[in-house]
């Protein structure tokens, strides 16, 4: 039903605009016509007609761009890539297959497939020159900021791949960081262990392969529930795109510039190392812990949480932009029963993460405040059950979210209507100040 509404809001505003009123002042304001959802009204002669500039803090309400990758209706709880539910994509397809659909755009046949599967593959070892680079860092440095470094790293390595305007180049730069971005995740996950890095198995697929990466040993076979393969393949397709976000915001803008895809990719990484980004599945975790480790009932949290006692907190709940259950959320949940089953876990924060939805759900306060469970409730129980440290969880959001940050960035080169982000400012500062000498300045 909603989905009517906006095709006759559709229909009804095609080639319209809007009018704003300043100071006397009337601006015509072009509309942009979305195919389902808000269209948007653009403002680029608002400031050359009335002398003023838009104000939006965090871009909530601006749209930077046209984008054909990603939908989100967060009123009603959709997600889909390229007009694919999120749901049909987690249950039937491969992250590699989707990574295919958002950079591509159409879903590809068996041939098309299985030829872009050999690419990835061919390529997913480090030259040994750069893993020596890559593992000459502390071995208990954050993980992102390795990344960070290793991915635009690999533009010095592949200095024929950098030009953004030749699509074939683009092409090879983005099946190199599909194929190798693993294989360091890997290599970061095991040397702050301690443990032998392993080579990858061309025999095996590309989540299997990962996981025996991080957690095999070159003296024993590992052998992997194939169960345990999908669910983290799931968890990779639900974090693969989600429109434009901070870091893939970042990717775009940085892009802009014509900066290459490495370094692009880089700056993403980067963003999404903050806390308020790609952290809160671990924050989550350590909220459970906190309620197991106070020895204190979910109800009694939940008390704390209501009456803003000792700055607690209830993580995972609530989003930016979806206002009903985040569409991802239920899929993991079912997942998180699924894999402690499969590794015979009885896991007490897995019981205290679903007391915690009941509550929260049914109380009135979290009701109002629209604070239903994000993506992020239960990835880290799955993560952590698996066997992944804490710190490893934002660099397996990174390696989910490539195939988004690559097909968008690819979108926006190609977008004749890109050019260079430059958003302006509304100035605060003072206004004009004479130079005073060294000696004659008082001390403040």
């Amino acid at each position: 039903m909603a989905e009517e509404a906006n095709t006759s809001k559709q229909d009804a505003h095609t080639g319209g605009a809007g009018v704003l009123h300043v100071d006397g002042q009337q601006v015509e304001l072009p509309r942009f016509t979305s195919t389902v959802g808000s269209d948007g009204l653009g403002i680029a002669k608002v400031l050359s007609t009335t002398g003023d500039v838009t104000y939006d803090p965090g871009f909530a309400n601006t749209a930077a761009c046209e984008s054909s990758v990603t939908y989100i209706d967060g009123d009603n709880g959709i997600l889909r890539y390229r007009g694919y539910p999120i749901e049909q994509l987690a249950r039937h397809s491969s992250f590699l297959e989707v990574a295919y659909l958002l950079i591509y755009g159409e879903l590809p046949d068996a041939a098309t497939l299985e030829a872009f599967l050999r690419r990835i593959q061919r390529h997913r070892l480090l030259h040994e020159d750069f893993k020596a680079f890559f593992t000459a860092f502390p071995h208990d440095g954050h993980p992102m900021a390795i990344l960070q470094a290793g991915v635009a790293g690999l533009a010095t390595y592949y200095e024929d791949t950098l030009d953004p305007h030749d699509l074939e180049k683009l092409d090879r730069a983005l099946v190199l960081l599909l194929a190798k971005m693993p294989t360091m995740i890997s290599y970061i996950a095991k040397r702050a262990a301690g443990l032998p890095l392993l080579y990858p198995d061309s025999q095996r697929g590309y989540t299997e392969d990962f996981i025996r990466m991080t957690f095999g040993m070159p003296y024993q076979a590992y052998d992997i529930d194939p169960a345990l393969v999908r669910a983290l393949d799931m968890l990779l397709i639900l974090h693969a795109d989600h429109e434009q976000n901070c870091s893939t915001s970042t990717v775009r803008l940085v892009g802009s510039s014509d900066a290459n895809l490495y370094a692009s990719v880089a700056s993403g990484i980067g963003a999404l190392a903050g806390p308020k980004h790609g952290g809160a599945n671990e924050a989550v975790l350590r909220m459970l812990n906190d309620i197991v480790d106070r020895g204190i009932s979910v109800q009694e949290y939940v008390d704390k949480v209501k009456n803003k006692e000792d700055g607690v907190r209830l993580m995972g709940f609530g989003h930016r932009v979806y206002k009903s259950y985040d569409p991802r959320a239920a899929i993991v949940k079912d997942s998180a029963h699924d894999v402690l089953t499969r590794l015979g876990k009885n896991d007490q924060k897995l019981d205290i993460a679903m007391e915690l939805e009941e509550i929260a759900l049914n109380d009135e306060y979290f009701v109002q405040r629209r604070l239903y469970p994000n993506v992020d409730f239960y990835t880290g129980l799955i993560y952590s059950a698996m066997g992944f440290p804490t710190k490893m969880f934002t660099p397996l959001f990174a390696l989910g979210r490539l195939p988004g940050w690559i097909a968008q960035y690819r979108e926006m080169i190609i977008d004749p209507q890109t050019r260079i982000g430059r958003p302006r400012q509304v100035y605060i500062g003072e206004v004009e100040r004479d130079y005073v000498p060294l000696r004659a300045r008082k001390r403040s």
